[in-house]
């Protein structure tokens, strides 16, 4: 990605704070995908849909159990305990069978809002996994540009498909149980796979498994704010409020491959009355974000 210099980026930042507030618009992605590289150790500033990053580290392109993709996209920042997460659970991977894991986006050097792509993974306690198991490692930086993930939904998206296996599950079940992860985004169709084959006995793990369209082909893992932390916003409410403690294989998981679907093939007409919906992280200008974070965007 083409970084601006950081001389323009703090002159920009100034003046906009200077500016009008019709002039001080200018989108706060664009500022933020414009750094190449992180600052300061204060940590993340803000929730993960609203937020920055200041202490961000480099996910190492390669290692003896994972490869980080789409590297011309600059997002493979993350908060230390993100970075480790990842690599551990590369190697518990590994002990499945896999050659490790194919990550994706965490987040940019400073976090903050992206130019494209998601709404969240501003803080940089947002990681993509995706599910194509990796038959190897060494792979070119072409290879990383432009090999693409698989998908683990049936055509109908109400169930998993073929390419879905119990390693999968395993991998997704070591995420789940590990104390700093908060909750994991997946296609509804896996987290149905999921309730199916748990036992009664043993499903407490499956809460933190959430439903959530467009992730068929990668896995969300969202990591709670790190001890210390103290600019640092948890999602609330939390997984186990969302689903009373229970395991999240209720009526409400049912919903995502039937009503949901339903409502995706014939959707109701337009309410008039509605409220317009709320600005999307694309739309925020350094204002919607924690005040920390225009300075950051234009420290050196």
């Amino acid at each position: 990605m083409a970084c601006r210099p950081r001389r323009l980026i703090a002159a920009l930042v100034l003046a906009l704070a200077a500016a009008p507030v019709a002039a001080q618009e200018t989108l706060a992605n664009r500022l933020f995908g414009a750094v190449a590289a992180p600052t300061g150790t204060a940590g993340p500033i803000g929730t993960h849909a609203r937020g920055c990053a200041e202490g961000l580290v480099a996910m190492p392109a390669s290692g003896p159990t994972w490869a980080v993709m789409r590297p011309s996209r600059n997002r493979a920042w993350g908060a230390p305990v993100t970075v480790d997460f990842l690599q551990d659970l590369s190697r518990a991977a590994a002990a499945q069978g896999w050659a490790g894991l194919y990550v994706g986006d965490i987040s940019q050097p400073r976090g903050g809002p992206m130019t494209s792509g998601h709404t969240s993974h501003q803080i940089g306690l947002d990681a993509d996994i995706w599910m194509l198991p990796p038959r190897r490692l060494n792979l070119s930086r072409a290879e990383r540009e432009s090999l693409s993930s698989i998908s683990v939904r049936n055509a109908a998206q109400t169930d998993v498909n073929a390419a879905w296996t119990p390693a999968h599950a395993a991998i997704l079940r070591a995420a789940a149980e590990d104390r700093r992860v908060d909750r994991i985004f997946v296609t509804p169709p896996v987290k149905v796979a999921l309730c199916r084959a748990a036992t009664r006995a043993d499903r407490g793990w499956l809460q933190k498994i959430r439903p959530w369209y467009g992730h068929d082909t990668h896995f969300h893992v969202r990591l709670r704010c790190p001890r210390g932390a103290r600019g640092c916003v948890n999602q609330t409410p939390t997984v186990a409020e969302l689903s009373n403690g229970g395991d999240g294989c209720d009526a409400s998981l049912a919903w995502w491959v039937t009503d949901y679907l339903e409502a995706l093939k014939n959707p109701p007409p337009p309410d008039p009355a509605a409220p317009p919906p709320p600005r999307g992280a694309r739309a925020f200008t350094l204002a919607d974000l924690p005040a920390q974070c225009a300075a950051l965007v234009a420290a050196p």
